[in-house]
């Protein structure tokens, strides 16, 4: 009875694993097809198995870990479509920043999501206003204010992308340990099992590393997507700066070759 019983837990894990990654694998591909995999998810009744047949603590660290799970998913989806938005929107603004002569007014080229575009829209403020407020038409002040300005910018569009990412690393470190602390906890369950039965029998043992086996698994369900997105959106931070950066010194000396 005891082995049937924990080849149902592992069965239902599995199912449940299987699941969530149909689920997240609908969200991540198709999102129109979001609904209906939580409905197949909500239908199926896996996780009101798993909650039955395991204790009060597991319950509790599965609760943890899902909801980990669940922000660090929501957080990956949206930074997707944000860096998609920014990649798709800075490289029209480079096309028609690149394709007009001079420096165009920053309205008249979009509307204003690109942080190159906003990075823009600041040194062109600095820029105009240090050109009405000199004695010479056409010429600044300092080119320097122009950059600085252009910086300061940049510096505001990373921090409105890094937003959040604290929770990916969070997810991905302290969710494995959370895992582990239901392990070792179905573990002594086990031995707690085996020291009143008195005897070593599989049938004591098994529902206990089951339990163990079951918040190590969830543990790293949580972690390993959180890893795996931190990483790809670093990458895909500092590529951004690196191109307002790069952008920042093609303005500059477009100005410097206008100004002389």
């Amino acid at each position: 009875m005891y082995i049937r019983k924990t080849h149902r837990r592992i069965e239902s894990f599995v199912g449940f694993a299987g699941l969530c990654y149909v689920v997240f694998g609908g969200i991540w591909l198709q999102r129109g097809g979001t609904i209906h995999a939580i409905a197949i998810l909500l239908i199926s009744g896996q996780i009101g198995q798993l909650l039955d047949q395991t204790g009060w603590v597991a319950r509790v660290v599965l609760l943890i870990l899902l909801t980990f799970s669940l922000f660090s998913w929501a957080l990956i989806l949206q930074k997707l479509g944000l860096f998609r938005s920014i990649q798709r929107e800075s490289s029209q603004f480079l096309r028609i920043f690149r394709a007009t002569r001079g420096l165009p007014d920053p309205k008249s080229m979009g509307g204003g999501n690109s942080p190159l575009e906003v990075v823009y829209s600041a040194g062109f403020r600095e820029l105009q206003g240090q050109v009405s407020g000199t004695a010479t038409p056409g010429k600044i002040k300092s080119l320097r204010s122009v950059v600085v300005s252009m910086q300061l910018a940049s510096g505001d569009q990373l921090r409105r992308v890094e937003k959040y990412m604290t929770w990916l690393a969070t997810t991905a470190s302290v969710t494995p340990f959370i895992g582990l602390f239901g392990t070792v906890w179905g573990v002594m369950d086990a031995f707690s099992g085996l020291g009143t039965a008195g005897a070593a029998s599989l049938r004591v043992v098994a529902p206990g590393i089951a339990e163990a086996l079951i918040t190590t698994a969830a543990g790293l369900f949580a972690a390993i997507p959180a890893v795996i997105a931190y990483n790809y959106f670093v990458h895909r931070i500092k590529d951004l700066a690196a191109r307002m950066d790069n952008f920042t010194a093609e303005v500059s000396a477009q100005i410097e070759k206008l100004n002389s």
